[in-house]
């Protein structure tokens, strides 16, 4: 893939446009998407980190035009704290999703999080907010986060995904607020849309967004029936199971992969098809 410039405001349709935030990572793949929505009047979508240089990138590409809403689709430390001081640039109200924290199930569960995110509006499905030419509408998609929500841009047949649906990969659905049944409900429910495109906050647009979201929704039982299959053969703990599933990948990425791994038998347990036993998980 030809690499994307950081900084720079790259217009991707009339109505939408990006900046690209310099925080690439093993998680965030070249960095956080900030879209921009709309011509004469903007909304602002998923500002990013507190990066100064990142909020400066924004406010260039804002160009003096007025800002209707700072948009949050969750509240992930690259998607949010941005919020903050582009909202003190600009004026803008801070709208999305509602406000999450972790303080319990391990070590530093909420470090995640952006633990200062205030907005003035917390949006639900089907909420709104309105530009000139422009309409940004709520679709609750729980399950990478309780509180995640995607946009739909009825005026351009698109949807901004935030990280429910990523452009370079699979998403990480770690508890205890990442919740794979919800997860796969809400891909569920994205199938049910007829959307033209899609625009992730990681990774390129999405140009076949139904083909998408089948694989996606496929990987992810394949991922299931082969936690089966490695119960059966005794393999019950979360470090051996990521062992033996994830072969090949960056090791650095073992500790989401886990997370993954654990969300999937979570929900295998609520189904009834398998138990714990300390560290230990076996089939019924």
């Amino acid at each position: 893939m030809e690499a994307i410039p950081t900084g720079d405001c790259i217009a991707l349709e009339p109505l939408v446009s990006r900046v690209l935030a310099p925080n690439p990572s093993a998680f965030t793949f070249t960095g956080t998407q900030t879209h921009l929505v709309g011509t004469t009047d903007l909304a602002v979508i998923d500002p990013g980190p507190d990066d100064p240089a990142h909020i400066d990138a924004i406010v260039r590409a804002i160009a003096g035009r007025p800002v209707r809403a700072i948009v949050i689709t969750h509240t992930h430390n690259d998607h949010s704290p941005g919020s903050r001081p582009l909202k003190a640039a600009t004026g803008a109200p801070i709208m999305g999703c509602a406000p999450l924290v972790l303080d319990a199930l391990g070590p530093r569960a909420d470090a995640a999080f952006d633990r200062d995110y205030a907005p003035d509006r917390v949006m639900a499905e089907g909420d709104s907010i309105t530009g000139d030419g422009w309409t940004l509408i709520a679709v609750e998609t729980p399950g990478h986060t309780s509180n995640h929500l995607c946009f739909a841009l009825p005026e351009a047949g698109a949807l901004f995904t935030g990280d429910h649906v990523m452009g370079w990969s699979t998403t990480v659905v770690s508890p205890p607020d990442g919740d794979m049944a919800a997860y796969m409900a809400s891909l569920q429910k994205l199938q049910t849309r007829d959307d033209r495109r899609y625009y992730p906050a990681h990774g390129e647009p999405i140009d076949n967004p139904a083909q998408k979201v089948r694989g996606f929704l496929g990987h992810r039982r394949q991922r299931e029936a082969q936690i089966l299959r490695l119960l059966e053969e005794g393999v019950g703990t979360i470090p051996e199971l990521v062992e033996r599933m994830y072969v090949g990948i960056d090791r650095r990425l073992f500790g989401a992969a886990g997370g993954s791994v654990s969300a999937h038998l979570i929900d295998l347990r609520a189904r009834g098809l398998i138990v714990e036993d300390g560290a230990q998980w076996r089939m019924i």
